[in-house]
């Protein structure tokens, strides 16, 4: 072969290569099942038994994934969206579900908190690989008025009050030894006082207009009953997998 014939065989392999992914990653990612029978059970799922509004099931489900072992069956992803339209999504604590809505908090000064406000519309997303299930929701967020927010705040751990004492989330950091310094401080006022306030911590609470249950399968005929808030109720319809 001419040498500029081997010169560009070698930088097209070059180019090739650095196009794909990492080759240890792609070999990983082939050697990984999904739902495991070892740590996975599918139950069934009929639709036709399922309550009228969704609330219902999905307090039946989270009931069944912590039964099942789920690790951290009260974590979801939070998408919003910033004042430009673009997606964000991140993974928060869910500390209440009722009639009112999905609760989840933060501090309004944050990057979540600064796009709900521009735009209070977000979709939740659980997943629990421990029975094969998921649940998405999305609709209207709006913020609890301040006094349940810190209600909500000082029912919880001393290492949750005191990460709301740190405050300053989503702002640039300009060394771990200064988040340190903070945290211990706020860590101290926590431990000192309990009941101190964190003015910016916002408890939100998503009110779905949809409501989607998807129930894995092991021969891949997953059933997916999606509800959706009407006028007078709830229409209940089954999606194709």
């Amino acid at each position: 072969m001419p040498p500029s014939a081997s010169a560009s065989a070698s930088a097209s392999a070059s180019a090739s290569a650095s196009a794909r992914p990492d080759p240890d990653l792609h070999d990983l990612l082939r050697t990984l099942r999904v739902w495991s029978p070892e740590v996975t059970t599918l139950p069934a799922f009929d639709p036709d038994t399922t309550p009228a509004e969704p609330l219902a099931l999905f307090t039946t489900w989270f009931a069944e994934a912590v039964a099942a072992g789920q690790p951290e069956p009260h974590t979801m992803s939070l998408a919003t969206s910033d004042p430009d339209g673009l997606p964000d999504v991140r993974t928060v604590m869910l500390h209440g579900a009722d009639t009112d809505g999905w609760s989840f908090a933060s501090h309004s000064g944050s990057r979540k908190g600064r796009q709900l406000a521009a735009r209070p519309y977000a979709a939740l997303h659980f997943y629990w690989p421990a029975l094969g299930r998921q649940i998405r929701l999305r609709g209207p967020v709006e913020s609890a008025p301040s006094t349940e927010a810190q209600a909500d705040l000082h029912a919880r751990s001393t290492g949750a009050l005191a990460a709301a004492l740190t405050g300053r989330q989503s702002e640039v950091l300009g060394s771990v030894a200064e988040l340190e310094h903070a945290s211990q401080e706020a860590w101290e006022r926590a431990q000192r006082e309990p009941d101190a306030p964190a003015p910016t911590w916002t408890l939100y609470r998503l009110r779905p207009d949809e409501a989607e249950f998807f129930q894995g399968d092991a021969q891949r005929r997953h059933v997916r009953l999606k509800y959706s808030r009407t006028d007078t109720g709830w229409l209940r319809e089954l999606l194709w997998p």
